[in-house]
């Protein structure tokens, strides 16, 4: 089906501009700072008037993929789950950006083809934050756990990460702001005629 188009308002121009859907998959260790980035891009396009959603990984595991575990099949079907929905979204003129670990380059990839095959717009970011930094900062306490021995299996620690070798855009957020980060994330949007 292809992408059903989204009319957006020029405020400029006073006329209707159409715009298709497309998702933003970003994706990093835990804490790398994924959703925080999203969620201030999702703010500038609502502030734009596009249509958007967020669909967070915490989220989707709790209402989606719920009863999952963290083997690698199970982190597979979580990925490929979030990414039909995202595709769904965006071929209907939704900018969808997802924030999810997705630590195997092969479920990524999967999910790159779906949109290409259904000739969706798909951009894939790399949160590239050092696992270092993102222990310091340990938003939901995982590295604390995994140090303590209540916790294995976390990503890029004891369990694999697969670090994308050539993304749409690798995003370095240790020492920039988040706006700056977001910024360059609806850059590229733009770059790419996505919105």
């Amino acid at each position: 089906m292809p992408p059903v188009p989204n009319p957006v308002q020029n405020a400029t121009e006073g006329q209707e501009r159409y715009v298709s859907g497309a998702t933003v998959w970003l994706t990093g260790l835990p804490s790398a700072g994924k959703t925080t980035i999203a969620t201030a891009v999702a703010d500038r396009l609502r502030d734009a008037g596009q249509r958007v959603e967020v669909l967070d990984g915490d989220e989707i595991r709790t209402f989606l993929s719920a009863g999952l575990g963290f083997s690698r099949a199970d982190r597979d079907t979580n990925v490929q789950r979030v990414g039909f929905v995202a595709e769904l979204l965006a071929s209907h003129g939704v900018t969808v950006l997802v924030p999810v670990i997705a630590p195997y380059a092969d479920s990524r990839e999967a999910v790159r083809k779906r949109h290409q095959a259904q000739g969706t717009g798909y951009l894939e970011v790399h949160i590239a934050t050092p696992v270092e930094v993102c222990s310091e900062r340990d938003v939901k306490g995982l590295y604390a756990k995994q140090a303590a021995g209540e916790l294995t299996g976390l990503t890029g620690v004891d369990d694999p990460y697969e670090a994308p070798e050539d993304p749409d855009l690798r995003i370095e957020t240790h020492g920039r702001s988040v706006a700056d980060s977001a910024r360059e994330v609806h850059e590229l949007l733009k770059e790419r005629g996505l919105i």
